[in-house]
């Protein structure tokens, strides 16, 4: 009788020992196909993490940190260059319109303050026009010289005035002036004394209506008129009529208050081609200038200033800066109140945190894709389920077609997203009607500014 294989027959102990070993051997392999779970796991809850973190973009959309912070630096170019125009603007206003060119008529006695700003005008200048000896004399102060010079004067003149035409003679007189008409003719005709040359057009439009110029009076015969003057100014008197040819005899007596100017610094006369005189800065100086008497009727002289450039540099860039850092302020504090978390109460009126967290420092609420979704967005798919019950899918629909659905009406695709988390959740016309209702993302609870419409090219 043979006897038995040790080798061929396994003991006892034998198959115990494989089946331990067996065993041993299937819990480990058991344990390491967990654990490639776990870390497989981790590796996705991890890509996912990274998903989020990295920029998603729609097709033919590029938005993200860097282009939020574009739109902030030219939302302040656009401010910067509207506050340039503006000041450009004024600039050119204070030069060619305040402190611009003037020629200027003057009759006898003129005594004319001229004030500039000093911050704007850095000199003036006054020219002759006229060729022959005007006596026009320019003097500068320090300060605001006295009106305490009186001087008294009249002018005769007999002139003929046709049928619908008008006579006009020119002063400049200063506060409490006086003006004495005296009159002589046949027929009645209109005797005005206007203040400025808007006053004397306004009458010469309609001479017949009694406001429109500073005295208005009809004269007939013989008489006086007297007027007092009340603010510095240039005035015409004026002869207008409307009827038959006239002859008119006019006698005006001018008591004038002068400005004194024994005190000044600075004399020019203009005898030759124009005198200058500089405008202290920041205290300022004035200037007067002045006409002979009667025996020089009219004298024609051009005023014209000069601007202090860099009162204008200073003002743009100060401006520019200024503005700048305002806008910046406001927008951060516009930012700031934007990311601000909900606060939400319970029942018993108690402040309570949100479940979810606040997604403002989630990178992936920048930007969004209409085929990549992020985890919020799968749990309100889970959320919203539910609400598909008695609505049926299309054959051949998959459940990635479902996700492509929109999550309030689960009808319309998801054809838009909402700025700035940039979730992409909803069609245009829910997502519309949120915005206008809540204003809130139904994702991540976060103020929506915007909905942007995807087009898919």
């Amino acid at each position: 009788m043979a006897e038995p294989n040790p080798s061929a027959t396994p003991s006892s102990s034998a198959v115990n020992g494989y089946a331990s070993a067996a065993a041993s051997s299937s819990l480990t392999s058991s344990e390491v196909h967990q654990e490639e779970n776990v870390t497989e796991h981790a590796q996705h809850q991890s890509s996912g993490r990274e998903s989020q973190l990295a920029p998603v973009h729609f097709p033919g959309i590029n938005w993200g940190l860097d282009d939020a912070a574009a739109i902030v630096r030219d939302d302040t170019w656009s401010c910067v260059i509207v506050l340039l125009t503006f000041w450009i603007f004024v600039s050119m206003t204070m030069i060619l319109g305040v402190y611009g060119s003037v020629s200027l008529l003057l009759g006898p006695n003129s005594s004319i303050l001229l004030q500039p700003n000093s911050f704007f005008v850095q000199y003036l200048k006054v020219e002759n026009l006229d060729d022959s000896q005007s006596g026009v004399m320019l003097y500068g102060t320090y300060g605001t010289p006295p009106l305490d010079v009186v001087t008294t004067w009249e002018e005769t003149y007999n002139v003929s005035v046709p049928y619908d035409s008008h006579k006009e003679w020119e002063y400049y007189l200063n506060t409490g002036s006086q003006i004495n008409i005296s009159y002589r003719l046949s027929s009645s005709i209109f005797l005005v004394i206007a203040q400025g040359s808007e006053d004397l057009t306004q009458w010469l439009e309609d001479p017949t209506y009694p406001n429109s110029t500073f005295s208005w009076n009809i004269i007939h015969g013989t008489g006086m008129i007297t007027q007092n003057i009340y603010s510095s100014s240039t005035y015409y008197v004026a002869v207008g009529n409307l009827n038959e040819d006239a002859e008119v005899e006019l006698t005006i007596r001018i008591k004038a208050f002068l400005y004194n100017t024994s005190n000044a610094y600075y004399k020019c006369a203009l005898t030759g081609d124009s005198c200058g005189l500089s405008i202290f800065f920041p205290s300022g100086n004035a200037a007067v200038l002045t006409t002979p008497g009667p025996e020089q009727n009219t004298s024609r002289v051009k005023l014209s200033y000069g601007p202090r450039w860099i009162i204008y540099i200073f003002g743009i860039v100060g401006m520019t800066m200024i503005m700048s850092c305002a806008f910046n302020c406001l927008n951060k504090l516009q930012f700031g109140r934007d990311n601000r978390p909900p606060v939400m109460y319970d029942e018993a009126g108690s402040q309570r945190a949100p479940l979810l967290s606040y997604k403002d420092d989630d990178l992936s609420s920048w930007g969004s894709s209409f085929d990549s979704l992020s985890h919020d967005e799968e749990d309100f798919d889970l959320q919203t389920r539910g609400s598909m019950e008695g609505k049926s899918l299309g054959d051949g629909e998959t459940h990635n077609n479902t996700r492509r659905l929109c999550g309030i009406c689960f009808d319309a695709p998801r054809d838009c997203f909402f700025l700035p988390c940039g979730h992409c959740v909803a069609c245009f016309e829910c997502a519309t009607r949120i915005a206008e209702a809540a204003g809130t993302c139904p994702v991540c609870c976060k103020n929506m500014k915007k909905v942007r419409k995807i087009f898919t090219v």
